[in-house]
């Protein structure tokens, strides 16, 4: 994190500051969630597929790097103060893969690994003339569940919600504004 003046006026402290972690399926709200959360361990225990780990202050978080979510809702029927209810929401969460620019497929490699993962068919390949066909995520069609971020040979996928790419793209937007005017 850029923590100087400069870094501030950029809007980099900013962008750092709006990521929300990746809480559990059916997770209340930040807010919500980390006022009701007793940091137990339960969830993290229940989770079959391991991905249910211990984040920053204890407070369970989701790591893709160990594998998808199968949406069990293990962890919900673990959770005893209602932090995670499958009650909540009818969604078990409001995230999406983002793929970076280290993704080899952009560096001319064919790969379709996280397409091959992914069950809803959320991630298709764009076809490029003379080069690798690179992934493009249909967020509407992605569950969340993370099946693609593990598989990646290069680690170039990663998670984030909806709220932070919302958020990062109104303060780019407002960059941009700014720098025309």
């Amino acid at each position: 994190m850029d923590a100087s003046r400069r870094g501030f006026f950029r809007g980099r402290r900013l962008a750092a500051a709006i990521t929300v972690p990746l809480r559990p399926p059916w997770a209340r709200s930040e807010a919500a969630f980390t006022a009701a959360c007793t940091r137990c361990g339960a969830c993290v225990e229940k989770c079959p597929n391991g991905i249910v780990v211990n984040g920053s202050g204890s407070f369970p978080v989701i790591d893709f790097s160990r594998g998808e979510c199968s949406f069990c809702g293990d962890c919900a029927t673990a959770c005893a103060e209602g932090a995670i209810s499958r009650m909540t929401h009818a969604q078990p969460w409001q995230i999406a893969p983002i793929v970076a620019a280290t993704c080899i497929a952009q560096q001319n490699v064919v790969c379709r690994t996280c397409g091959d993962s992914c069950e809803p068919r959320a991630i298709r390949f764009r076809p490029r003339l003379g080069a690798a066909a690179v992934p493009e995520i249909e967020i509407a069609d992605c569950t969340g569940c993370g099946a693609c971020v593990a598989v990646c040979p290069v680690q170039s996928i990663h998670m984030e919600s909806l709220q932070t790419m919302d958020a990062r793209h109104t303060m780019q937007s407002t960059q941009q504004q700014g720098a025309v005017t």
